[in-house]
């Protein structure tokens, strides 16, 4: 009997662990990929234009694909996209240095090829992610945790292969890398489709309207309309906006120009990324464990500020590495806090039945300006020099960090119990408060674009 009782606990976690391995899996490859493209058209390049270039070929397809992917992946079913998702991205890169061993890779396929990866990476994404919910109740496990867990080993996955691209680069060249990457992709569609099976929430949606044109403009409207009746969620999409984008230019341009010209090259950029992903899986732990005794809007301003905008400036003053590996490490134990918080934030607000539609809208807003951000540091940095360009950058993450500061949304971050104060409060003042969605349960425990 105890037997018996062991096994079915077992069965019932292992959709959660398997969505969480093929999760982690996968961002460990966008990792290498993060570092390995950006340095493998440096090396064949020599332009940080170009290298802005191809980010922007990369991410313009992600905001589209979000813009209008989410009635598509409930049609589809979630573990269905996520297993094409997977599989196309992972045929993309590996195509990159095949083509580059022959001699055939023209830049402008290079281009292809990356916006092709960015169009099908974001449904993969957008799918695991809003399977969380449904999965942490399957296993028995609060919606916080789950929440917690699933950017912990996020952003753990994102520290192993950051670490594993600076030294494979060093040692085996960028090609190698983006090899490793396509084989990631390959083991997280695997992992999706033996492991995520006999769940209704990842099976395509049944008794909808048929499908056509105005169908699927009505879900999508749907979905935008519950997005643009929130006053926090909105305030959300604004701020991630700015971070992402800029966090863009950081990480394909900015930190890859610095890296070599005054760091020593791949190595030093594998080890600051990986250290800021170390940061970010102990952030993540430690809300986990002891997050929910502190107000949200408290921790989550404290740590929005401090976990961007230092390391844009000390990469500017300095040409050392410790300096900015130890602001690397304390911005991103800030930034692993947030995510966990955000995520819990929109789950209590967004009800299951238009939780793709929704997170699509919020992924596209999120990332509008993450192909911007790629190409605008590097002209900034053939404008300006990689110095001005640091500063320019980090100003703009800093003031879009203080908005929890200044805008009243904010307060109606702690809960749907706190929605309620902050409506009288703001009924007295004048101001619109937030209203969450009346679909979602008040006593529920409880993502956008991830925040750095």
């Amino acid at each position: 009997m105890h037997r018996q009782h062991h096994n079915r606990h077992r069965h019932h976690r292992t959709p959660l662990a398997a969505t969480l391995a093929a999760n982690s899996i996968s961002t460990a490859g966008t990792s290498l990929t993060l570092i390995g493209v950006p340095w493998f058209v440096l090396e064949t390049t020599g332009s940080a234009g170009r290298a802005g270039l191809v980010a922007f070929c990369a991410t313009l397809p992600i905001v589209l694909a979000a813009l209008i992917g989410g009635p598509f992946i409930d049609r589809i079913g979630r573990r269905r996209v996520a297993i094409a998702s997977d599989t196309v991205c992972g045929l993309a890169i590996a195509a990159i240095p095949v083509l580059h061993h022959v001699g055939a890779l023209e830049f402008w396929m290079l281009c292809a090829l990356m916006a092709l990866n960015g169009f099908a990476h974001t449904p993969g994404n957008t799918a695991r992610y809003v399977l969380i919910p449904d999965l942490a109740e399957h296993a028995g496990t609060t919606l916080p945790r789950a929440a917690s867990l699933f950017d912990a080993v996020s952003r753990g996955a994102r520290m192993v292969g950051a670490a594993l691209a600076g030294v494979l680069i060093a040692f085996a060249g960028s090609e190698t890398v983006l090899l490793l990457d396509a084989a990631t992709f390959g083991l997280s569609a695997l992992l999706i489709a033996v492991g995520v099976r006999g769940l209704a929430s990842a099976e395509p949606r049944k008794g909808g309207a048929p499908v056509s044109l105005h169908t699927y403009g009505t879900e999508l409207r749907e979905g935008y309309g519950h997005l643009l009746g929130n006053r926090l969620l909105l305030a959300v999409v604004v701020m991630v906006m700015f971070m992402n984008g800029t966090d863009q230019g950081w990480n394909a341009v900015l930190l890859p120009v610095h890296a070599e010209a005054e760091l020593g090259g791949a190595k030093a950029i594998g080890l600051l990324t990986a250290l800021f992903g170390a940061g970010g899986l102990v952030g993540a732990l430690l809300y986990g464990a002891v997050g929910h005794r502190f107000s949200r809007r408290a921790v989550f301003t404290v740590c929005v500020i401090l976990c961007g905008a230092p390391r844009f400036l000390v990469a500017a003053v300095t040409g050392t590495v410790l300096p900015l590996a130890v602001t690397m490490l304390l911005g991103g134990i800030a930034g692993g806090v947030l995510n966990p918080i955000l995520t819990t934030v929109i789950y209590e607000r967004v009800p299951d039945r238009l939780r793709s539609r929704v997170s699509g809208a919020l992924t596209a807003g999120c990332e509008f300006a993450m192909p911007l951000g790629g190409l605008a540091a590097g002209l900034l940095v053939e404008g300006m020099g990689s110095s001005g360009a640091l500063l320019a950058m980090g100003g703009v993450y800093l003031v879009a960090t203080l908005s929890p500061l200044v805008f009243p949304s904010w307060r109606t971050m702690e809960g749907p119990a706190a929605d309620g104060a902050a409506t009288r409060e703001e009924a007295e003042t004048g101001q619109e408060a937030a209203v969450p969605s009346p679909e979602v349960s008040s006593s529920a425990p409880s993502r956008p674009a991830p925040a750095p």
